[in-house]
């Protein structure tokens, strides 16, 4: 396929935003953060109930927001900005305005908070990986 841009246009757009345009999100902004949102959702699921972002509440160019519900069986909804993490809701889907909770840089953080469980779950995990490199390392 041909195309007229010349190489200080192509510079400029980095693969993130080509491989977004290709998953077909719309808008910069929003398309990245959407993109953040569902990469957030595959680094933990392996430690908490379910975890998705949201079909319901809109992502705008700066927000997305997930669902988790975690081994103990509670439910958030999270939002994501560029500040981080944090809970505005203990239902899937619900944005309570009036919440006030602190913003975590990573997931890890904020899971680390919610779900002692999820602290189990991550560290068996880490632990496992540590095993299976020492194997490998004897080998």
């Amino acid at each position: 396929m041909e195309t007229d841009c010349n190489s200080m246009e192509l510079s400029s757009v980095s693969e993130f935003e080509e491989d977004a345009e290709l998953n077909g999100f719309e808008g910069t902004d929003m398309k990245d953060m959407r993109l953040e949102a569902e990469a957030v959702v595959n680094d933990v699921l392996f430690a908490v109930n379910t975890m998705f972002v949201s079909k319901t509440l809109r992502c705008a160019d700066d927000v997305a927001y997930i669902n988790v519900e975690t081994r103990e069986r509670n439910r958030y909804c999270l939002e994501l900005t560029e500040a981080g993490l944090r809970v505005v809701g203990y239902a899937f889907d619900q944005v309570d305005d009036h919440l006030q909770t602190p913003y975590h840089e990573t997931v890890y953080s904020l899971l680390d908070t919610l779900s002692p469980a999820y602290r189990e779950a991550f560290g068996n995990a880490l632990l496992q990986r540590l095993e299976a490199l020492k194997r490998d390392g004897q080998s």
